[in-house]
């Protein structure tokens, strides 16, 4: 059990590590070759921050442990909204002032319940995974065509020029692309193994695992990005780096899992996780959508939000064993 715990904390770590690096790696060799920053901020920053619960879920899904893909990507999509934003509106409350923001607030809510209702009938199936796959797909080339006619009411320079992107050489751009990619799958590798064999030792789900902490973990860089970005007065980027992770998450990191397995779902996902994921998002969107005004996320929400997701952890412990 000792191991297993160490292969937890060590794959986290790497993790981690390993996907700032890609990302950092990923966008200064796009813009090297002349990629626009919104498509680096859209696609790959988008793409990258997502990545540990992309190949964490997958990694899960192709060793027969569905619990940990779905725990991972909706339990990461909880920690996101209740654990990151409560934080980050607790130390900088957060404004929305980006059109963007205000179009893909809605989008976040309809997709959530979307993804729920295609999950009721208790199954994620090779359909299922390729509609969600599909309606990603789509979103993405929405997202990148209104960027495109709108750049003004983007996020992307700021993030781009957050990651350094354009004083990376292109050499060391390319090392870190591919280290960060190899150690990522890698660590991704410890960490699931760990993370069943730590289930096995406990005598709990790997369900359970995969929303609390692998979900927790492979959420670390979302979490240190939104602080930033808040801190520096860039609200829309630190709630943009929310929306768009839990977008991937719940499409393409849902998806991709149930392609390279289909999946029967936990009667707990439906009853409990999945009911917790789409009141967060809601609750989000009444809160960030302004209806009379720009909408804000205050430090009171935001401790509601830390509340919400103590309380859900706390339940999740005490109903493990």
């Amino acid at each position: 059990m000792l191991i297993a715990l160490i292969a937890v904390v060590a794959g986290l770590v790497l993790l981690v590590w390993s996907a700032g690096r890609f990302v950092g790696g990923a966008s200064a060799t796009a813009a090297h070759f002349g990629m626009p920053p919104l498509l680096i901020g859209m696609v790959i920053v988008g793409f990258g921050t997502s990545a540990p619960e992309m190949v964490v879920s997958a990694l899960a899904a192709s060793q027969g442990n569905p619990g940990l893909a779905l725990g991972n990507a909706y339990g990461s999509n909880i920690t996101n909204i209740a654990l990151i934003l409560g934080i980050t509106a607790m130390l900088a409350p957060i404004a929305v002032h980006s059109q963007v923001m205000r179009k893909e607030l809605p989008i976040l809510t309809v997709v959530t319940l979307f993804a729920g209702w295609q999950l009721f009938d208790g199954e994620l199936s090779r359909m299922d995974a390729a509609v969600l796959i599909g309606v990603f797909l789509v979103l993405i080339g929405w997202s990148i065509w209104s960027g495109l006619r709108s750049p003004s009411d983007s996020m992307a320079a700021d993030v781009s020029t957050e990651l350094g992107v354009h004083s990376m050489p292109i050499r060391k751009a390319l090392i870190w692309l591919v280290a960060g990619l190899v150690v990522l799958i890698i660590s991704s590798r410890i960490l699931v193994w760990g993370a069943v064999d730590l289930a096995t030792a406990f005598g709990v789900s790997d369900l359970v695992i995969g929303l609390t902490i692998v979900a927790i973990g492979t959420s670390l860089p979302e979490l240190a990005s939104s602080i930033i970005a808040a801190r520096k007065g860039e609200h829309d980027l630190a709630l943009g780096n929310i929306l768009g992770s839990n977008l991937f998450n719940t499409l393409a990191v849902v998806g991709i899992a149930g392609t390279i397995s289909p999946m029967a779902v936990a009667g707990d996902v439906l009853t409990r996780d999945l009911p917790v994921m789409v009141l967060l998002t809601i609750g989000l969107f009444v809160l960030g959508y302004g209806f009379r005004g720009p909408g804000r996320i205050n430090r009171f929400e935001g401790a509601a939000m830390l509340a919400v997701f103590i309380g859900y952890t706390g339940y999740l412990a005490a109903t493990a064993f």
